[in-house]
């Protein structure tokens, strides 16, 4: 799109089941992985207690009812201290609303409610290799060079 297309953002809350859904397709479209983010959702039980829970975070913007990106993110409780971390699990904007400040608009509410909790930080990892999101990463944070590891359940 050319021209800057109005937005909201908002957070989702137990009742917004059907919004979340609508998140799980733009990070399906966007991660090009539709399997994982789309056939097998959980059930409407499980996004209920999901939303209402304290340690879940989703975020949405919207383009009138439409879903156009968002952010999964959690909230770490720490243990050596009475604060959290905000981790950003996915962020996606669908492509036809990038670089329209969505994606930014999104981080800064986000921003807000790790205030809000009393975080002390708000961090994400990023693929080497995926210029647009070290970019806008780079823009409003450090950089942290750290290695990433999984470590299959037994």
């Amino acid at each position: 799109m050319s021209s800057a297309v109005p937005f909201i953002t908002r957070a989702l809350g137990p009742n917004d089941t059907g919004l979340m859904r609508d998140l799980l397709g733009v990070f399906g479209e966007a991660f090009e992985d539709v399997e994982t983010y789309c056939a097998v959702q959980p059930s409407p039980a499980y996004l209920q207690r999901l939303l209402a829970g304290d340690s879940f975070i989703a975020l949405v913007a919207l383009d009138g009812e439409d879903v156009v990106g968002g952010i999964a993110a959690y909230e770490l409780r720490k243990f050596e201290r009475e604060r959290s971390e905000i981790y950003i699990y996915d962020l996606a904007v669908a492509a036809s609303y990038r670089r329209q400040g969505i994606a930014t608009a999104l981080i800064e509410l986000l921003q807000r409610i790790a205030t809000a909790r009393g975080a002390w930080v708000v961090f994400v990892q990023a693929d080497l290799g995926d210029d647009s999101a070290m970019g806008l990463y780079s823009k409003l944070g450090v950089r942290a060079d750290v290695l990433h590891f999984d470590i299959a359940p037994r």
